[in-house]
């Protein structure tokens, strides 16, 4: 190479060199711009120009797993106990009348109508004002019951897999379970699956609250805490549990999981909305036996906030629900029916499928 090429390739490294410098330049301007954007955003949304603006931001993040600590740069401890006070709701210790239920005898299930669909379930959307769902009723409740990965291990399985391989219909998402790092294969609380007791663990956090079926077909919902193993198994045997799975009762500045939404046909008492905007999994009951299932979407996905508790007790009225709970939420909330998604997770990552689950309900061909 002589010395006028020498040059050229030379200045050519100089050119490449400064053309990455400027596109870093403009990456880390753009990301920079975007974080303060976003600050500004957040200091506007807690500040005091729109209270009820507020309230939804901070009720709505701290019933996330990875964004609480977002609440807490902008409010001081005092100000986000006080917008939960407000924001949350009534103590319920109603036990289920299950003499409410008469479930009528059906013998339809897995006949086709003229159009194809089955006799037996309905599929509904739920629109809503900040959320998009959909409800799945069943009218059979001998139809669903709970699929599980037992043995448990470290990783889940995504709803289709715990829907196909039982050979069902349709699942959705519910119970507590250890989401960390999305594993999903460690579930909390106790866990019942065809009458054979899969986790007894009620004292392993506060405000556990059991929500399954009977083998007569009748939901369920009622505390556990306080119980040992010995009295969760008893329990279990005098209501004659066949599916079960546990979420929490707890509204405290960092969680406000919440439970029992209907029970005997009476609403829960709620404090303003009685929660922040999320996704969200309810189950119901209504008086003839067949059983809701719904899923609601939120956190951005088709620019939906989410649904609230009051949200959800609209809705399971509406629908005719004597007894309803709310299962779980946020990225675990999903929905599978006939061998297609109609609610997929809100996370990005895994917008077109669900997390690992440990468990599902599931309805049966």
């Amino acid at each position: 190479m002589d010395k006028k090429e020498y040059m050229n390739s030379g200045n050519g490294g100089k050119s490449a060199m400064k053309i990455v410098l400027r596109v870093l330049a403009v990456i880390l301007t753009f990301i920079v711009v975007l974080a303060l954007t976003l600050v500004l955003m957040l200091r506007m949304m807690f500040g005091d120009t729109s209270p009820k603006a507020r309230e939804i931001m901070t009720t709505t993040l701290l019933e996330t797993g990875q964004l609480k600590f977002v609440v807490s740069l902008f409010l001081d401890p005092e100000e986000i106990q006080a917008i939960v006070n407000a924001n949350s709701m009534e103590q319920f210790s109603d036990e289920v009348n299950t003499s409410l239920i008469t479930i009528e005898k059906n013998d339809s299930s897995g006949e086709k109508s003229e159009d194809g669909t089955e006799k037996d379930v309905e599929v509904f959307e739920i629109p809503g004002r900040t959320f998009t769902g959909y409800m799945i009723k069943v009218k059979d409740p001998s139809r669903v019951s709970l699929a599980t990965i037992y043995p448990w291990r470290e990783k889940g399985v995504t709803l289709d897999v715990l829907v196909n391989e039982n050979n069902a219909l349709a699942g959705i998402n519910g119970g507590i379970y250890n989401s960390t790092n999305n594993s999903g294969g460690a579930p909390l609380g106790v866990v019942v699956s065809h009458g054979q007791i899969q986790m007894n663990n009620p004292r392993g956090d506060r405000g556990y609250v059991l929500v399954g079926l009977t083998e007569d077909n009748i939901l369920e919902i009622f505390s556990i805490e306080g119980m040992t193993p010995a009295q969760m198994e008893q329990t279990i045997r005098d209501k004659k549990i066949r599916d079960a799975v546990t979420f929490q009762e707890e509204s405290s500045d960092s969680n406000n999981h919440f439970v029992q939404l209907v029970i005997n046909g009476k609403e829960r008492g709620l404090n303003g909305a009685g929660s922040g905007l999320n996704p969200r999994t309810a189950i119901g009951q209504c008086a003839d036996g067949s059983l809701l299932l719904l899923v609601t979407d939120g956190r951005g996905k088709s620019g939906h906030l989410g649904a609230s508790a009051s949200d959800l007790i609209d809705i399971m009225m509406e629908y005719g629900a004597v007894n309803a709970a709310n299962l779980d939420g946020g990225s675990s909330s999903c929905m599978y029916y006939d061998n297609d998604w109609l609610m997929t997770s809100v996370t990005f990552y895994y917008s077109n499928s669900s997390w690992r689950l440990p468990f599902a309900f599931i309805v049966s061909k």
